[in-house]
């Protein structure tokens, strides 16, 4: 009996991959090229290596088969593109908005919140938080940002000599503290061990998902549920969801004890605040939070998709904006002259608006902006993106059928020697205007493009600015751990595999 079964199931197997290799869909995809396939288990054997190798070979196979390649996982195809006009085609299409089923994996963190819907429902979504990043709310969000750069400069500067620091952890403090005061309208102070458990949980969560990208027997929910991975999930995910959820009863029980006068109001004059001592929380600073609050009141999203949206906020809004600080330090570490040019733009801004940065003085600061978005080319902060083809559509000769998984490598297509000489070299002066002209408009992407473009790429760039110009201000950085070393994790962000540590000497001492 139990033989007879085990033949039936050999036998399904093999019909269903002949079936879908050789009929029109797999002749479709296999005419793209791609490494050597093996019988029912496609290409997945190859990915079976440390992280580290992967992240290589993912590499390498971007170079050899560039501009387009295939790799089965079973029997799933994923199409991997890095040229800029195939880019165009998938992000730029307005009818392109279905994430790729890769994104599922992030479904019980984030639910279906506007990382991972789709249709409808994100357009909803979308219209609703769009008013949060209008540029009346981000001038009010500056002056937070700003005032969170001074607390990160009082803390380095208490220990009063050269700090050999672990980059993420230490920007990763500073960006929840700013994401948590400005996106969500909340302080963390006095919540150091609260906060220092949610930044741990959203670190290995994040290694878990890929872990289980790699290893599709673990795609069904039902197997990966009952392994130890499942459950150590399962214990991060109550972690996150328990800190999401205790912002969003302490924001809803300020609306509560106001009567909800406050939640209108998001073009109000940035200068009217203050601040409610007992709850910690900005009254006339109002926050994305407020507007999901909001609409709530009025019937249009309920409890589940406020906590997907701030999960998802909370995340992105500060993890991606870790990684980009910290790469840009170790750039900035080991290119001494192009980190005393932008000092020196940083300290003569300072010098003209009395010692002080503000909002006005952020917006003067090119030179430091075009070090960013170098570094953003080089270090994306995240890295790959995919997308669902929801039509028959072709990239470069190849017929891509529906409902294929694209894969798009940002970070191969930042590097792409054919529109960018000496990719490799960090050269800030790529983005002054006479260079940039005439540059594939898709060869850029570090916020996504398109319809489905990163909604708060607006407040990284202050976020980044305001943390950058404060530590210039203030610090010399020398390298401890050089680039050239660094190892990359498969993750959710382009995270290092190792701890990443620069010196900071205070200007003071440097002189």
């Amino acid at each position: 009996m139990f033989t007879t079964i085990l033949l039936s199931v050999v036998l399904v197997i093999i019909l269903h991959y002949t079936v879908l290799h050789y009929g029109k869909y797999g002749r479709t995809i296999n005419s793209i090229p791609g490494p050597p396939v093996w019988p029912i288990i496609g290409n997945t054997y190859k990915f079976q290596i440390s992280v580290e190798n992967v992240w290589k070979l993912i590499r390498e196979m971007g170079k050899q088969y560039y501009p387009i390649y295939k790799v089965w996982s079973f029997t799933m195809p994923y199409l991997n593109i890095n040229h800029p006009d195939d880019i165009e085609t998938i992000l730029g299409n307005p009818t392109f908005t279905q994430k790729s089923i890769l994104y599922k994996f992030l479904q019980p963190w984030f639910g279906t919140g506007l990382l991972t819907s789709s249709g409808r429902k994100w357009q909803i979504r979308r219209k609703i938080l769009t008013p949060a990043f209008h540029f009346n709310v981000l001038q009010q969000f500056t002056d937070i940002i700003l005032e969170e750069g001074d607390q990160l400069i009082k803390k380095l500067k208490s220990e009063g000599r050269p700090l050999v620091l672990d980059l993420l952890p230490l920007i990763s403090e500073h960006t929840l503290n700013v994401i948590c005061e400005t996106a969500m309208g909340i302080s963390l102070k006095d919540k150091g061990e609260f906060q220092h458990k949610y930044r741990n949980a959203v670190f290995t969560v994040g290694h878990l998902m890929a872990f289980r990208l790699l290893r599709p027997w673990f795609y069904y929910d039902f197997i990966f549920n009952l392994t130890p991975y499942g459950w150590q999930q399962a214990r991060l995910l109550k972690i996150l969801h328990g800190f999401t959820e205790k912002i969003i009863q302490e924001r809803k029980q300020y609306h509560d004890q106001t009567n909800d006068r406050y939640l209108t109001g998001f073009n109000d004059n940035p200068s009217k605040k203050c601040v409610d001592d007992g709850l910690q929380i900005r009254k006339k600073r109002l926050a994305m939070l407020d507007l999901l609050i909001a609409a709530h009141r009025s019937n249009q999203i309920d409890e589940e998709g406020i906590r997907e949206e701030v999960d998802t906020f909370m995340f992105r809004g500060h993890d991606t904006t870790t990684t980009a600080i910290a790469f840009t330090i170790m750039l900035l570490a080991e290119h001494p002259e192009i980190q005393s040019h932008v000092r020196a733009e940083v300290i003569s801004v300072l010098e003209a608006n009395g010692g002080k940065l503000t909002p006005s003085a952020l917006q003067c600061l090119p030179y430091l902006e075009r070090c960013i978005k170098e570094s953003l080319r080089l270090y994306p902060s995240v890295p790959f993106i995919a997308r669902k083809t929801e039509k028959e559509i072709k990239l470069h000769k190849y017929l891509i059928p529906v409902k294929t998984m694209v894969n798009i490598h940002i970070y191969d297509t930042h590097r792409d020697p054919r529109y960018w000489p000496n990719p490799n070299v960090f050269d800030p002066d790529r983005f002054l205007p006479e260079n940039a002209h005439g540059r594939h408009p898709y060869s850029y992407v570090p916020f996504s493009a398109g319809p489905r473009n990163c909604i708060g790429q607006k407040f990284a760039m202050l976020e980044l600015k305001s943390t950058l110009a404060h530590l210039l201000s203030n610090f010399t950085f020398e390298p401890v751990d050089y680039l050239k070393d660094v190892s990359i994790n498969l993750d959710l962000v382009l995270r290092p595999l190792h701890p990443i540590r620069t010196k900071f000497i205070p200007l003071e001492t440097a002189n």
